[in-house]
Parts: structure tokens; sequence; C-alpha cells
């Protein structure tokens, strides 16, 4: 019988360790000794008991649940224990060996070892990585890790550590000194180490530092490609400088000539009341924000990108709508850290906890909201508070009165109600001219609305599943869309399939944004990383790796360089797009940021958040010092808060900056908030 065993155990081992030629050598030896079984084992028959023991034991420790614990107890004691030059990056290897060994003491079916050992060293890794942890949580049987989106994306891609070759040299010491066999294999199959050389870098100066679903590889090559972030030849404030009707460099705001709006005097009686400044007065302050502007550019080290090409066919813009836009510019109130934006917030009440989404128009006069009830509505702000007249509720009249214009007790309603979804309304996005509306549904549809004739003019079916995000582009009639099937789609207004699928994130993909050119789109994703894409080609093009926890709003700077970032954890992230890289993590917010908004020069941001607040930033502030400096100051990689403007108590849903820079917000009241 104890023949039997080391024989057994000994082509197990090498089965483990891949050995097929030695396995196939022992088994035709097995097979010879077998023919020859009488002779052998009268030889054999006493087989010394020690050697039997140690063959055993070391089968056991190969295959036993208790080396799991045994060596990860260890190497966290070591790592902790590490002088502090390096204890932070060796540290940076505990919570991929630990998910590691969880899921693979699961997968061998030893569910009670399994949950005794997350139990006792989850709390190690609870303040970083708490949501991962609580999905881990529901990981009771080998089934469940295919099952799980999450534990099987991690079991299918490495992990990307960077670390200084100082410390990467003692753990492998560590590593083979102490013969921790268990540890070194999940190391070398679960880990790609990023070694640089020299001392070990500051704590917080990289959010790339661990990568947890990512392949960093495939990033590294993605992040490599050519992007070509400059603004459209022949943009609106382009022609306004060759016109003389001057606009500083900085005052660029995105490169747009198809936005605008056809009722230009409901616009002004919305935002220039508000902005409440002459145009004498507003010239004066163009030219002394201009200069301190002028000397702040030349001082900072970003350069003004080449313009570039459009890749989709963009449609006419209409003269009036040109001429609309061309005041604007012209009239746009100039922010900076000394001059910060009026903000009009608009708050709905009595939504029990039903509204899922919030849009405001280019020139804030539509605000529209989709609901859990499958319903949109659209609230028209220059005729909100009246009550008489048969012309209240737009393109109305041949409605029927009791279905549309009538409320539960008789009185009209201020607003126009869009019926046509068959499930929860996630998201609503007007176009350029305020003439249409979009809307994406968990019906897996997504819906196209006139604002003029209050009716909806086509569905397009091409998701699977519940549509997260919908956004118009800059120019209008094309729009991106995001969903629970883990892609993006290209649409066009003319055209009820996709034009392009964006298919690469390994989650949800949760938000949408357009790059200023109309030349790419940006997608955020829960398994926590942002994607460029190029719309043309349908090709990945940038990996964005830092955050901690899915994404949920993104935003584009006017200068098409820049992107922000907002995750569920309260954290905002402004990322180069030329390079690939984090310039600043935003830390400030106490919970989730819903919305985030670029002032049109710019120079701030403003940020939204289920905590109530909304957020104002300096930009400038935080892309002006070189890179090399940001790395060598922790202080100089923070954006600069300018202000924060606190609401009673209403999670802010939504934020808009018009083309004169007022900003539009908006959010539902709760009580429990």
């Amino acid at each position: 019988m104890d023949e039997e065993e080391i024989e057994k155990a000994v082509v197990a081992y090498l089965k483990k360790k891949g050995f097929k030629q030695t396995e196939l050598a022992f088994q035709e030896e097995q097979q010879h000794n077998k023919n020859n079984s009488s002779s052998i084992h009268s030889a054999n028959s006493q087989i010394d008991s020690d050697i039997t023991k140690k063959i055993l034991s070391l089968s056991e420790l190969e295959t036993g649940p208790e080396r799991y614990q045994e060596e990860y107890s260890k190497l966290r004691s070591w790592a902790y224990s590490s002088l502090d030059l390096y204890k932070h990056e060796l540290l940076r290897v505990l919570y991929p060996v630990f998910i590691h060994c969880f899921m693979e003491l699961v997968a061998r079916g030893h569910i009670q070892e399994a949950r005794a050992f997350f139990n006792s060293y989850r709390e190690d890794h609870e303040m970083t990585h708490l949501r991962d942890l609580q999905k881990l949580e529901g990981v009771l049987s080998p089934s469940h890790l295919e099952e799980m989106e999450f534990a099987h994306s991690i079991r299918l891609s490495k992990v990307n550590i960077k670390m200084c070759q100082y410390s990467y040299d003692l753990l492998l010491q560590y590593l083979h000194k102490t013969e921790s066999i268990t540890m070194l294999g999940i190391i070398n199959e679960r880990i790609n180490f990023q070694v640089s050389p020299g001392q070990p870098g500051s704590i917080s100066d990289d959010a790339e530092v661990v990568t947890l679903v990512a392949s960093g590889h495939d990033a590294s090559l993605i992040n490599q490609k050519e992007v070509h972030w400059g603004l459209l030849e022949d943009s609106l404030e382009e022609q306004l400088e060759k016109t003389g009707g001057s606009v500083p460099d900085s005052e660029k705001f995105d490169g747009d000539p198809k936005e605008g709006e056809v009722e230009e005097n409901k616009k002004k009686s919305v935002e220039c009341g508000k902005q409440g400044a002459s145009l004498k007065k507003l010239k004066k302050d163009k030219v002394g924000v201009a200069t301190a502007k002028s000397s702040r550019t030349e001082g900072s080290t970003v350069t003004t990108a080449s313009r570039v090409k459009p890749e989709l066919a963009l449609p006419a813009v209409p003269t009036e709508v040109e001429h609309s836009i061309l005041e604007d510019l012209r009239n746009r109130v100039q922010l900076s850290n000394a001059a910060l934006p009026s903000v009009s917030f608009y708050t709905f009440v009595n939504t029990h906890n039903g509204l899922n989404c919030a849009s405001i128009s280019h020139d804030g006069s539509l605000v529209a909201s989709g609901f859990s009830d499958s319903s949109l509505k659209v609230w028209n702000m220059a005729k909100l508070g009246q009550q008489t007249g048969p012309s209240f509720l737009q393109g109305e009249t041949d409605s029927p009165s009791n279905e549309h214009v009538l409320g539960s007790s008789g009185g009209r309603r201020s607003y126009t109600l869009f019926q046509g979804h068959s499930g929860p309304v996630y998201s609503a996005s007007f176009s350029s001219y305020g003439d249409f509306l979009l809307s994406s549904s968990s019906d897996s549809t997504i819906r196209l609305w006139s604002t003029k004739l209050n009716a909806n003019l086509v569905c397009y079916k091409g998701h699977n599943y519940p549509v997260w995000d919908v956004q118009f582009s800059p120019v209008g009639h094309y729009f991106a869309s995001s969903s629970h099937d883990r892609t993006a789609r290209i649409w066009s207004m003319d055209r009820i399939q996709p034009l392009r699928i964006m298919a690469g994130h390994l989650s949800d993909v949760d938000c949408v944004q357009w790059h200023a050119n109309c030349n790419y789109i940006a997608t955020g994703s829960s398994d926590k990383t942002v994607r460029l894409w190029d719309v043309q080609t349908g090709d990945c093009v940038r990996i964005f790796i830092g955050h901690r926890s899915m994404i949920l709003s993104l935003a584009m700077s006017p200068d098409g360089r820049y992107m922000a970032s907002g995750d569920e954890d309260g954290t905002v992230m402004m990322w180069d797009l030329s390079s690939g890289r984090c310039i600043t993590p935003l830390v400030g917010h106490s919970s989730c940021v819903w919305s985030l908004a670029f002032s049109g020069e710019g120079s701030l941001l403003a940020s939204g958040s289920a905590d109530c607040t909304v957020k104002l930033w300096d930009v400038t502030t935080s892309t002006k010092a070189p890179l090399k400096e940001e790395n060598k100051s922790g202080s100089n990689n923070r954006l600069r808060s300018l202000k924060t403007l606190p609401t009673k108590a209403t999670p802010v849903y939504a934020l808009h900056f018009s083309r004169r820079n007022l900003l539009f917000a908006a959010g539902a009241f709760s009580k429990s908030a």
C-alpha cells in the first residue's frame, strides 16, 4: 500500500510541475516493474519508512490547504517588519496574493479553509479594496469563480505592480530562502512586476502602482498609439479670430462648429438676466483676464496641438445657429480662480426616490429627467410657473388632454411627458441645438425624441442589456451609448443600426463622453478603467488605470488635451490624453461623483456628488507644473479646491456649463441625504 501511495504522489507531482517526459518515463518504468513484480517485490519488500513519510509529507504540502495559510502569514509578517524604505512597496504584493490564495482554496474545494483564511486577513485590505472584498464574499463554491464576473476576470488576467529593483530582489530572496513554493507559484503566475532602477518612489505619487483587473502588458502597448487631440479645423472661434472679433487662445472651448440654439431670444432671457453684465464691462474683463492668462500660458508647459480634420461627416450648421454661437463666444464671461461662475441649481421635489437622471440643454432653457416608472419628463424654464393659456405645453394641442396635459388633480402639469420606454430611464442627453433629446433605458433601447413636436421619432435597438448612458456628440447627429453588455456603440440619427461597436471592457460600461473634436469617445467601466476609442476604426487607443472603484462620470477639457473621471468612492482623476497618465487626483468628495463639467475656457472643473455638494477646482494650477516637479512633491499634484457649494439635502445629478459660462446643476431633494 505504501508503494502505491508513493507512486501516486510522484505522478501527481510530475503532472503538476509539467514534467511530461519524466512522467512518461516513470510510467514506462512502472509498467516494466509490474511485469517483473515477483522478483522486484522480493528485493524491495522492506522500504525505508523515513523516505515514505518524507515523500508523502511533501505531497501533502503541495496540495494541503494549511500551506496557503502558513506561507501567507509568514509573507505578511515579513513585509510588515521590513525597513520603512521598502515596506510600502512590499506591502503592494499582499493584496493580489491574498485574493488568489483565497480563490485557489475555493477552486480546490476547501471552502471552510478558504472562508477562515478570508476572514483572518480581510481587515488588512478593507481600507483600499472594500468593494472588491464585498464582491468576493459571495464566492462559496468553485462554480462561483466562473459565474461571478469579477472573480472570473481576476483569474484570467495578471496583476501589474510597480516596484524598485531593491524591493524586487528582497522579495525574491525571501521566497527562495524560506522555500515558500506556494507563494512563489502564485506570484510567478499571477503578478507582472514592472521593476524600475534606483530607490523606491513616493508612496502616493503614482495611481498605477497596483492594477488588479487590466493587463498591464496590453495597456502599455495600447498607450503607445498616437492620439490626435487637437481641435477641428475651421472651428468657429478660429473664424472669429480671423475676422477680427478676437478671442484669446485660452478662451477656446471645444473646437465645435456645430453647437447652437435657434431660439436666440429665449436663450438671452434665461442667461443674460442671470449673468447681469453689460457688454462694455465684459470687454474690460476680457482684456484683464486675457493678459493674466497669456502670462500664465507662457509659464506653462502646455503646448497647442495642431488642428485636425474630422473623421466623421459633419452635418451642416444653419446660419442663424452660427450667429448664435459667435454671439455667445463674444460675450462669454471669463472665469478664473479669482472669478468664479454664477450657478443656477434646479431642484426636483416629491420624486419619491424615482429620479434616475437629469440633463440640461446648452443654454439651460430645458431640463429633462428620467424616472424609474419608465417616463421621461421635460421642463421648459421659460414657461415654468405659467398656469394659464392654451399653449402651456409646447406642441401638445392635439394630444389627449387627460393623458399629457392634466395632472391627477385636474390642474395643468408643469412639464411635457414622454412615454415609450418599458423600463427605468437611466440617461438623457440634449442635442447641441436643443431640438432633439435622447434617452436610454433598462429595456435595452435608446429613443430619440423631438422637443418641438413632443413625439418619439426613432427607437434604436442594438444592445442586449440595460443601456446605462447615452450622449449626443458636440456637433449633434451622432451619439454614443454604453451598456451592461460591456460594449459602447456609435450611432447616427438616420440609421437604426450602430455604426461602430467598441468592445474590450471586462465589466459594465457605465458612462460615455465625446472628445471635443468628435474623433474619439471615452468610456468608464465597472472594471475600474477608462478607455479612449477611435471613432473611425473602433480601436482602443488609450487605457487609463488608477481608479479603485467603478467610474460614474467623465468630462473632456475644451482644448481636447485633458480628461476628468469620477468614481464611486468620490475620487476624481485628471488624465493627459497624449501620455495616458494621471496628472493629478482630486480628493474631496465623500460619496459618488455623478457629474463633471469643464468651464468654457477650461480653467475650472466642476464636480457634483451624492454628498450634496458642488465643488469647483482650479484646473490651470494642476496642469501648470511639469511632471517631474509633480513627482518630487506630493502637494503639487493635487488640484486646488476653489469653493465648495453645499445644498440643503440635494445630491447633484447633473452639471453643465453654458457657452457663456453659467453653471447649471440639477438634483433631487432627498430627506435621507
